[in-house]
């Protein structure tokens, strides 16, 4: 199982940023699809985003199109998520995990548990 650690959530105000930050201790992320996703209370799990493992693709769910830019910098082996403009609907726990791109969907292939996420809450 590849043990994912997120962070950089927090409360924030509509129209507001944050970035998140998706670390692995022990193991390298250099040659693996790295996604988001998103639980809101009382929902289901849904993707957010997704990158390839040389960066050179990237999916967005349409709900965050133009607003999240997901990125990742292999030498410090974390993948960011960029939040912009950011709207009530967007508060849920986030989590990071391998997936693999498939079209314009993020498919996950961790097998193993999801980790702790980091909570984004967007209110006034």
């Amino acid at each position: 199982q590849l043990q994912l650690v997120e962070s950089g959530g927090g409360l924030v105000q509509p129209g507001g940023s944050l970035r998140l930050s998706c670390a692995a201790s022990q193991f390298t992320l250099r040659y693996r699809g790295i996604g988001w996703f998103r639980q809101a209370p009382g929902k289901e799990r849904e993707g957010v985003s997704c990158i390839s493992s040389s960066g050179d693709k990237t999916n967005y769910a349409d709900s965050v199109k133009g607003r999240f830019i997901i990125s990742r910098d292999n030498a410090r082996n974390t993948v960011y998520l960029q939040m912009n403009s950011l709207k009530p609907e967007d508060t849920a726990i986030y989590y990071c995990t391998a997936v693999s791109l498939y079209g314009t969907n993020c498919q996950r292939t961790d097998t193993g548990s999801w980790g702790q996420g980091t909570q984004v809450t967007v209110s006034s």
